[in-house]
């Protein structure tokens, strides 16, 4: 039997009823696992229930920050309590604490490194934050970029069922292809890559 080639979904922004949950009930029929970068204010007693759902799927839960600010026009102090709140949340649904961060528009610098005592994900993305991108254009543009070790930027964000609709084609269409989802920390563990500080990752061996 073939090595399976490994690739990790990420979604962005959640969690968000009425999206999140369709995401999951993809990843579920067809026995995939992802990774949720949770924006710490979405995370209330109403959609509780979908970060335990997740988890308990199989999915990690990670961080994108509290508020989806630019930060680095934050204080090391305000950093610092958009990290910590945000995984205070999540563990208190999870049990676990977030290992990766995303940063919020992916805008980054060093003074976050020296704060944030987590490996930056960035991955590659379809642009499905911007509604002209259509759901084709999103699927064409995740499958041409496949490869094994591959990370997938999307977003699970208000109204966004475009990428809902495209990973219904995207999910079995590489699996089809000899690909395994699975979440970001199995990817990492899996490749047999130690996850670095002070670099951003786009797939689990390259960095920018």
């Amino acid at each position: 039997m073939a090595t399976p080639k490994l690739a990790a979904l990420t979604f962005d922004d959640g969690p968000t009823i009425g999206i999140t949950d369709k995401v999951l009930d993809i990843l579920q029929e067809n026995h995939a696992r992802a990774s949720f970068f949770l924006i710490g204010q979405q995370i209330t007693e109403e959609t509780e229930y979908l970060v335990k759902r997740a988890h308990d799927m199989g999915c990690s839960i990670e961080n994108h920050s509290l508020t989806h600010s630019s930060m680095p026009k934050l204080s090391r102090e305000e950093i610092t309590n958009e990290i910590e709140e945000t995984s205070r949340r999540i563990e208190t649904i999870t049990g676990e604490r977030p290992e990766f961060f995303r940063p919020p528009f992916i805008d980054y610098d060093q003074k976050m490194y020296d704060v944030i005592d987590l490996p930056f994900i960035c991955a590659y993305g379809c642009e499905d934050w911007e509604p002209s991108v259509s759901t084709d254009e999103r699927i064409r543009r995740v499958l041409d970029a496949a490869r094994p070790g591959y990370m997938v930027l999307l977003h699970d964000m208000k109204d966004n069922l475009q990428t809902v609709e495209a990973i219904r084609t995207i999910i079995p269409r590489l699996q089809q292809q000899g690909y395994e989802f699975v979440n970001i920390r199995e990817l990492f563990q899996r490749s047999n890559v130690t996850p670095q500080r002070n670099v951003i990752y786009m797939s689990v061996d390259e960095i920018r």
